[in-house]
């Protein structure tokens, strides 16, 4: 925003620091990610910058670690890369193995999510709904309580065997605890229905109930009236809900240190396990995908964001 020509000096000093303290939070939050990128690409088996990177000398750069997360616990690594190698890949490589479970698990999850939060938002947006503030304060408090403690309740929750969702118990000839994907899913859908209920909800504020009340009077039942005006409606705030949660899901690792099984292992418990048993760059490589990734997705859920201003009429800021 342009200042005025009649802005006092004062005005103008304050004008010009705002910018600078805005590029200065910008810098302060964006640059420790960004310095993750070149790193990955390092020849040398090390998190600094060498020398040789510091010189831009193309000896000082390679894709080794971005090859590592292909052929790390593979059998015959070094194989010729025909259809046999890649089906091994698929079969046998830690990573790989990882980033399935994260998809697998982050895909159930997100749907679960999606569409509790979608019914809660749903009914938390009728005016006759009784206790709605303290409804909506439990079923966001996922946000507010620490995961650790949400991790510890759910592992101990999942592993009575007097509960009625006991999804894990004690291998006693392994002498470790066994777990299922349902168990994953379900602790991530937990995580990730108050962003579903924040992002529909809003979408729900700018709702004409009126549409409600006129399909009613042409005759239309009430699925009629939800997937023909509703949904078309708030499908944005349903799909950037739907991203968060998977979000959510991809990069929690508290809740999968305590709930899942070796069999279970995600892209961020696989980055824990690299950090504090065999540090190697590679991580560096995943933390680099991870990025473009959360940025494909905040640039979906931006235009998501705009598409739903544009259907309510209200022009984007």
């Amino acid at each position: 925003m342009a200042l005025p020509v009649y802005a006092t000096p004062l005005e103008r000093l304050w004008h010009h620091a705002y910018r600078v303290i805005c590029v200065a939070i910008f810098v302060f939050l964006i640059v420790p990610i960004l310095v993750v990128i070149p790193l990955s690409f390092n020849a040398e088996p090390y998190f600094t910058f060498t020398p040789e990177m510091l010189s831009l000398d193309p000896a000082g750069y390679s894709l080794r670690w971005y090859d590592e997360l292909l052929t790390l616990g593979m059998t015959t690594p070094e194989g010729v890369r025909d259809g046999a190698w890649w089906e091994q890949v698929w079969a046998e490589a830690t990573w790989v193995k990882a980033a399935k479970n994260s998809i697998i698990i982050g895909f159930w999850a997100t749907i679960l999510a999606t569409v509790l939060g979608t019914l809660a938002a749903l009914g938390l947006s009728r005016p006759e709904m009784p206790y709605r503030r303290l409804i909506m304060a439990i079923l966001i408090s996922p946000m507010i309580v620490p995961i650790i403690i949400i991790a510890t309740g759910l592992f101990f929750f999942y592993s009575n065997p007097c509960a009625p969702l006991a999804l894990f118990g004690l291998d006693l000839q392994c002498g470790r605890l066994t777990s299922t994907y349902l168990g994953v899913i379900m602790a991530h859908a937990t995580l990730g229905i108050p962003f579903v209920i924040i992002t529909v909800t809003a979408t729900l504020s700018g709702f004409d109930q009126s549409l409600i009340r006129a399909s009613a009077s042409l005759g239309a039942s009430p699925r009629t009236t939800f997937f023909k005006v509703i949904l078309p409606l708030i499908l944005p705030g349903v799909v950037s809900g739907a991203l968060f949660a998977f979000v959510t899901s991809f990069d929690e690792v508290v809740a999968v240190l305590f709930i899942a099984g070796p069999d279970q292992q995600t892209i961020p418990r696989q980055m824990w396990n690299g950090i504090r048993e065999a540090i190697s760059p590679a991580i560096l490589a995943v933390a680099t995908i991870l990025v473009i990734i959360s940025i494909a997705l905040l640039t979906t859920v931006e235009l998501l964001r705009r598409r739903s201003e544009r259907l309510r009429g209200v022009s984007p800021g």
